[in-house]
């Protein structure tokens, strides 16, 4: 088990009267890649602030390795931020950038120049120590800004959508040199994004924020597969949501018609929600289907088809690698272990309620 390294204990936070945060526990272990993911405003950056010390909590407090940090100055804690906007010193070279850090510290020279090589051969930028920032492209640019940090051994490093601002292929080459710092470095990353992809990519665990509370926290099959309810289903990829009613454990009849699924303790005739990944819907030949349907869209993805497909009065998404036609009637299946069976919400705001981890 990995030592715990941080854990918020009761933090809330308000700006302006409106609730941020709200009463929230989370525990980040050592060498952990944690992601928290959420929409705009759900208080994730806000969180990301708290740890790093550039926003104080009204209530709660902030342990880092057993000791209470929650009042300690961002620069007195063993962390490192990165923020989206880069913020390098357009005036300096870049192993000026790098060693600026280093000589507030009043690092010896030696010490500086082997960090400066270090940190370069790190971020795959070698030789590049006399070029000016405006020089490099936006990767480039996030890659020193990310050598910046690890040049001053934190023990955290703070990543704020450190690639939103890049295009799709840097973004997806970043997302691999990241993960292979943070496995060479044998640091802590603490990541905030709202993009699911990179959340699934990269992490070792995630924690989905909605409205200032935690929706989940888990790894990312975990998150993708056994979602605790439907705002989680839906923000993480694609979902057919269904309403639906758990006959009796293992058997559960959505529109109409009876599935087998394995859930259980869901009670007898009971209204349920249920999730079906689009990749976990078999479009098969009608008489075999458990429900028929029609196809009515299609596009085609590259990897996949993506079709949608009317069925008892549902339009299902549906992603296959076999063609089927706009028009064609077909039978709809669903393996057992690929229906995920969650309790109804009692009330519409209960999507934002913390989930009991």
């Amino acid at each position: 088990m990995q030592k715990e390294l941080i854990r918020l204990e009761n933090i809330s936070k308000s700006f302006d009267g409106q609730m941020v945060l709200d009463d929230l526990e989370l525990n980040i272990h050592e060498n952990e890649f944690v992601t928290l993911l959420g929409p705009s405003g759900c208080g994730k950056t806000t969180t990301l602030r708290i740890i790093g010390g550039f926003a104080n909590p009204d209530t709660g407090k902030v342990i880092f390795d057993g000791q209470d940090i929650t009042k300690v100055p961002p620069n007195k804690r063993h962390l490192n931020t990165v923020f989206q906007k880069y913020a390098l010193f357009t005036h300096m070279t870049i192993a000026e950038n790098i060693a600026f850090g280093l000589k507030i510290k009043k690092k010896t020279k030696s010490y500086i120049d082997d960090k400066i090589k270090y940190a370069l051969k790190l971020v795959n930028l070698e030789g590049y120590e006399n070029r000016m920032p405006d020089s490099l492209s936006g990767g480039q640019q996030q890659r020193i800004a990310i050598a910046r940090a690890i040049v001053n051994e934190p023990r955290v490093l703070l990543l704020d959508e450190p690639l939103g601002a890049l295009d799709l292929k840097l973004r997806q080459e970043m997302q691999y040199e990241l993960i292979r710092m943070k496995n060479e470095l044998g640091i802590t990353f603490i990541y905030v994004t709202h993009d699911q992809e990179e959340a699934l990519t990269m992490s070792d665990k995630i924690v989905v924020m909605n409205q200032g509370y935690i929706q989940q926290i888990g790894s990312p099959e975990s998150i993708y597969n056994e979602p605790e309810n439907a705002f989680v289903a839906d923000f993480i990829g694609d979902s057919n949501i269904i309403g639906a009613t758990m006959i009796e454990d293992k058997l559960v009849e959505i529109l109409g018609a009876k599935f087998a699924c394995v859930d259980t303790g869901f009670g007898t005739n009971k209204p349920v929600d249920v999730v079906i990944r689009p990749e976990d819907v078999e479009l098969i030949a009608p008489e075999d289907g458990t429900i028929k349907g029609v196809v009515t869209h299609l596009i085609f993805k590259g990897v996949h088809y993506e079709m949608e497909v009317m069925a008892n009065g549902f339009e299902w998404l549906v992603h296959s690698t076999t063609l089927f036609p706009v028009g064609k009637e077909v039978g709809i299946r669903v393996d057992p272990f690929n229906i995920q069976i969650m309790n109804k919400p009692e009330s519409e705001d209960e999507e934002a309620v913390a989930i009991e981890i």
